[in-house]
């Protein structure tokens, strides 16, 4: 039996070699990073894009270099989708921020990973800067329903009348993203815009844009409508005039600005766009945004206040 097993072997030489030899090596399957405008992940219209490097300097990846005229179909996006998102039941926003963070914690691994190769930090920052980033987006899906009420109520008048004040979301509001906060950073600017009803134009950090094009994966698989956030890969220096100029733009937060803050929000002054100007945590990292309870500070500027009287009594 053993010799026939050997000649069998010999028979079929490439058998046995086909079975031993090693499996070539696969190529990487490169991720293209696009833009994110109403609800689909486009190439910019100019077809341009530049590299991103990690921390080291090493390259990453190349992402899009968003141009004017993808800013303009990212207002008309936020714009279409303003009137549907801000007639949702505040509950129902609620559900959806928290089912972002739902997807977000499932890909925690990658977003972890990614925070190590491109912003260079360790493996427990950046364990703690995800964890936070999650826990900010079921921070302000607690509050899709709570801010009426805090914001909100009956006003004591002198008189037979019912008086009583409501906010509501201000509309388009462009989003200047922190530089060097990739993800909590733009978790914290933006959260609270949407959370009250608004619709969003942002710019990304220049420098690590990644971050904000695998957040924008998972805001499109969290049953979030398109539009209702609009992503920009690109310089604020390009794309800022022309958000700040634009008419149909309603408020901006310049946190991700930089010098350019200044200049921003002297060209919305024209079009009477109300402004946020950068805080004391805009220059810093990812740990200048760690605080666990940032209150209602960055919903409040994108609300308006309605106040309806009623005749009683009468």
């Amino acid at each position: 039996m053993a010799e026939r097993r050997k000649g069998n072997a010999g028979k079929n030489p490439g058998k046995g070699a086909a079975e031993t030899a090693p499996v070539p090596g696969r190529l990487a399957v490169r991720k293209t990073y696009k833009l994110y405008l109403g609800g689909a992940f486009p190439r910019s219209e100019s077809g341009r894009s530049y590299p991103v490097t990690s921390a080291n300097g090493d390259h990453l990846a190349n992402a899009s270099l968003a141009s004017r005229k993808d800013a303009r179909e990212a207002v008309v996006a936020s714009r279409k989708a303003f009137g549907g998102w801000s007639a949702r039941t505040a509950y129902n926003r609620g559900q959806i921020l928290y089912r972002v963070a739902e997807v977000l914690e499932g890909r925690r691994e990658q977003f972890v990973a990614q925070a190590v190769a491109a912003q260079g930090l360790s493996r427990d920052a950046a364990e703690r800067v995800v964890s936070a980033a999650v826990d900010r987006w079921v921070y302000y899906a607690g509050w899709t329903d709570k801010v009426a009420q805090v914001l909100g109520g009956a006003n004591p008048v002198s008189g037979p009348y019912y008086n009583h004040s409501a906010p509501e979301p201000t509309g388009v509001v462009a989003v200047f993203a922190p530089q060097d906060a990739p993800l909590l950073g733009l978790t914290s600017v933006v959260a609270p815009v949407i959370a009250t009803g608004n619709t969003a134009v942002v710019v990304t950090s220049e420098r690590a844009p990644l971050a904000a094009v695998d957040l924008a994966e998972v805001l499109a698989t969290s049953d979030l409508p398109g539009g209702v956030v609009n992503l920009l890969t690109g310089r604020a220096g390009e794309l800022g005039p022309h958000l700040a100029a634009h008419a149909d733009v309603n408020a901006l937060d310049l946190t991700g600005a930089g010098d350019l803050a200044v200049e921003f929000e002297e060209t919305a002054a024209t079009t009477l766009t109300r402004v946020v100007r950068p805080g004391p945590e805009a220059g810093g990292g990812e740990d200048a945004w760690l605080d666990a309870d940032p209150g209602t500070a960055r919903m409040t500027p994108f609300l308006e206040t309605k106040t309806v009287w009623h005749p009683i009594g009468v």
